[in-house]
């Protein structure tokens, strides 16, 4: 049979080659948008910072959302006895803190005031509809294709890393306090990665399939540009929305 028949390009892939070719994604992960290679290497001025912190912390309240919406779908006891601790990772339990409440700290460790943090006030509209398409997305898709799209976990690690070795020589304005965030997700990024690969290995196997994921990691990594595209116009580019509209005239 010719090595280009129909056939033979729907193969599937290995569970390893398709593993490789996810990981492979990692050229498109956010760590290397303009916003965050100027963050990982002093670039960015405080307010540019804060103003990362402050849209970021939207996507971290969204998190538990979208893992609740993934159990919600999910028949699978199984499956959700593993992944319900996401959702304890991020909103803590009687007596214990979680990563909602770690970032909170984050960005008063960066100068911000936990009321203008919880009150969203600094979101902005692009970072807005991104983390709401993602959490749509995790509530209307199958559950699997949902638990794909958390695969950017595969990558994660690697930028908490660089933010515990870099930003306190990089900015030693940061209260050192806020770093925790960072060092306890080092070890939950790699446990749920594992988790997450094995449903997704495991749940697609056809080419057809493996592909369907591969799109769905895109849709994904798409999110997270999209949110530093905002920020980059916001806190680099100096033009937030609506600049350059005429001031509204308050007597019409």
């Amino acid at each position: 049979m010719a090595p280009n028949s129909k056939s033979d390009s729907a193969a599937p892939e290995s569970r390893e080659d398709f593993e490789k070719r996810l990981r492979k994604m990692e050229r498109l992960y956010h760590i290397h948008h303009p916003f965050h290679v100027a963050m990982n290497e002093g670039g960015l001025d405080p307010d540019a910072v804060r103003g990362w912190v402050a849209n970021r912390f939207y996507y971290q309240i969204q998190i538990p959302r979208k893992d609740a919406a993934i159990m919600s779908n999910c028949p699978d006891q199984e499956v959700r006895r593993h992944w319900i601790q996401r959702i304890l990772d991020h909103d803590g339990r009687e007596g214990e803190e979680g990563g909602i409440e770690a970032w909170i700290r984050l960005g008063q460790a960066v100068g911000l005031e936990r009321e203008e943090i919880v009150d969203l006030r600094h979101v902005l509209p692009g970072v807005r509809f991104a983390v709401d398409a993602y959490l749509h997305f995790a509530q209307t898709a199958p559950w699997q294709e949902s638990a794909a799209s958390s695969l950017t976990e595969l990558f994660a690690p690697t930028i908490h890393q660089k933010r515990l070795d870099n930003w306190p020589a990089l900015y030693p304005w940061i209260e050192e306090a806020g770093y925790d965030y960072f060092q306890r997700r080092l070890g939950e990024a790699r446990r749920d990665v594992q988790h997450g690969l094995k449903i997704t290995l495991g749940s697609f196997e056809t080419r057809e399939q493996q592909d369907r994921v591969v799109e769905i990691l895109q849709f994904k990594l798409d999110i997270l540009w999209t949110m530093l595209d905002a920020m980059w116009m916001a806190y680099v580019e100096k033009r937030p929305p609506y600049a350059g509209c005429p001031s509204a005239d308050p007597s019409t």
